[in-house]
């Protein structure tokens, strides 16, 4: 759905500004063509992947590639290729419907993921025509499977410190490549490996390497916790010869497609995460309508009923972050009407920040949904036979895939402080402004206008981390990288109100057009504002306490007190709410 021309607001912009809920984009905008998409993947998975489940659990990588295969047929591994090399070149929110559709097996959806992305997009993205015309076209039929390979034995988060060497032949033509790769998703299965070494030492440079050349091992399959279904090895590379034209984009700029492509893969694997959320969601509910205990079903337990709605409000408010980023990507793309993927690139890059939050967001979402879900199944939840155990295994890679969390947590706030100082967002001039404010707080009137309330304690949050975070910069300056448990709950900060802004955006635009379900909605909103106020509360008590002292802390709490002024809301009856929504429906519902 092509959302009304506005002015494309800048990344990280959302804390500093109003944003109008027609200016967003949601679920309830997909377009035919987007539904139609996500229902093919989702009947693969049914048809294909999950009859054939344990097959790709016991690592029967026959099978697993005649489904890449297969999906491939479907145009699943193709969305993102631009279609002179093979490909469909759709939107990137089509991208991540299939990301979140593939979720259903775990382990198919890390090696479908790590092919489409961060195996396919660095050639999609800085590949020459000739690299495009020679892989793109095998990529998107599954007749080659691509890797990445970045990860090294002493360089995980500190991409930069790889020890991997590239040296160029005298005649010119070729390079060796000397050292060791980590933890390469498809590296079993893979025909080709994106990898990154420097040359001469010092300049990170990106290569395609292809499977049959001479001096490549292989260590043994990884024995993981979870995606036990996807293969994971170590690539040793001993005078590997790979052709010069082989080099991926610039040589020393093996960072960029890195770090570019490392935030398109956090972008995708928050979608699969919520797909994930969704499918643990049902499998609990259908669970706890079926499972007896004391003469009822669980699912009539009040605690039973907490937990149910918890875990459907967090996923709701997580897919509501995911396609509104989505959103705001694709309208950096129809600039180009989709035809030139390095406006789509410029998207993701713009929207960095957004990625990482995302990310580290919804990967947490994930891992309470299934820790739930697994107390809701009680001892069946700690048998193998029952889903939710795979899914308790497969889900806590997330929280490390892509960059850690806590490397995600320095990297959004480290962001969103340089765009400020680089001038592409006015940081400065808001953070300023917050400070002005700190006597005002009073609680407007009542209205008549939908969440009013709500917006206000968005719009007051904003300054709460404006505030803190001038605070903290006054008393550390540059130094403050250094303090990460203070940046830690800044970042915490930064998400909730990415999270309160998305659902209230949502929420409010859905009830424009669906009144009947206006006391569902308000139940959403009002649970998760109330319970994210707490939290904003603490953790803003902890940075004031963190950064200053004496009259200024006393002002800084002052201002909090005002800020966050909210009368505490009885979400007892509105859980139970969202929770019989889930469990009369049996599935995830909203």
């Amino acid at each position: 759905m092509t959302l009304p021309q506005q002015e494309i607001p800048k990344g990280g912009s959302f804390l500093i500004q109003e944003t109008e809920p027609s200016s967003v984009f949601t679920p309830e905008d997909f377009t035919e063509d987007q539904k139609l998409i996500a229902q093919t993947a989702r009947d693969f998975m049914n048809r294909e992947a999950v009859p054939k489940l344990e097959q790709i659990e016991s690592q029967n990588w026959e099978v697993i590639l005649g489904l890449m295969r297969k999906a491939g047929e479907l145009g699943l591994l193709s969305i993102d290729i631009p279609e002179e090399y093979g490909g469909l070149g759709l939107d990137k929110t089509s991208s991540m419907l299939i990301s979140e559709n593939m979720a259903k097996v775990g382990s198919f959806a890390v090696t479908h993921g790590g092919h489409t992305g961060i195996g396919t997009l660095p050639i999609v993205y800085f590949g020459t025509e000739e690299q495009k015309k020679k892989y793109l076209p095998k990529f998107a039929t599954g007749e080659w499977i691509s890797s990445y390979s970045l990860t090294e034995p002493d360089s995980g988060s500190d991409a930069l410190s790889i020890k991997t060497s590239a040296t160029l032949s005298q005649d010119g033509k070729t390079y060796l490549l000397n050292g060791s790769k980590s933890f390469l998703t498809n590296a079993g299965i893979a025909d080709v490996y994106i990898t990154f070494a420097k040359i001469d030492g010092e300049k990170m440079t990106g290569f395609i390497v292809e499977k049959g050349l001479s001096g490549i091992q292989l260590g043994k399959e990884e024995k993981k916790m979870g995606i036990k279904g996807s293969s994971t090895r170590t690539v040793i590379l001993e005078n590997v010869s790979v052709p010069a034209e082989n080099v991926l984009g610039e040589i020393g700029k093996g960072h960029k497609i890195a770090f570019n492509i490392l935030n398109m893969g956090r972008f995708k694997l928050g979608a699969g995460v919520i797909g994930g959320a969704k499918q643990v969601i049902t499998d609990a509910a259908q669970y706890a309508k079926q499972r007896k205990q004391f003469q009822k079903a669980i699912s009539e337990f009040g605690m039973i009923k907490e937990m149910l709605g918890e875990m459907g409000i967090r996923a709701f408010v997580g897919e509501s972050m995911v396609y509104r980023t989505a959103g705001l990507i694709d309208r950096i793309a129809q600039k180009s009407d989709g035809k030139n993927p390095q406006i789509s690139l410029s998207g993701i890059e713009e929207y960095a920040i957004e990625c990482s939050i995302i990310k580290v967001y919804a990967t947490e979402i994930l891992s309470y949904v299934t820790d739930q879900a697994v107390q809701i199944f009680g001892g069946y939840g700690f048998m193998e036979e029952y889903p939710v155990a795979r899914a308790y295994r497969d889900s806590r890679i997330n929280r490390i895939f892509e960059g850690t969390n806590e490397i995600n947590r320095l990297l959004m706030i480290g962001m969103l402080l340089k765009r400020g100082m680089e001038g592409k967002i006015p940081l400065l001039q808001a953070a300023q402004k917050a400070a002005s404010e700190l006597t005002e707080g009073s609680p407007p009137e009542e209205s008549s206008d939908l969440f009013s309330h709500e917006t206000w304690l968005l719009r007051n949050c904003k300054k709460l981390l404006l505030f803190a975070a001038s605070l903290a910069f006054q008393k550390y300056g540059t130094q403050l990288e250094e303090e990460e448990e203070l940046i830690e709950r800044l970042s915490n900060m930064l998400m909730e109100i990415y999270a309160m802004e998305s659902l209230i955006l949502r929420v409010k635009k859905r009830l424009e057009k669906q009144k009947d379900k206006i006391e569902l909605y308000s139940a959403l909103v009002n649970c998760f504002l109330n319970d994210t106020i707490l939290r904003m509360e603490v953790l803003g008590k902890q940075v004031f306490a963190a950064v200053s002292e004496g009259d200024m802390l006393r002002i800084a709490l002052t201002a909090l007190r005002k800020w966050l002024k909210h009368n505490p809301v009885n979400t007892i009856p509105l859980r139970r709410k969202i929770a019989d929504a889930i469990i009369e429906s049996g599935v995830y519902c909203f």
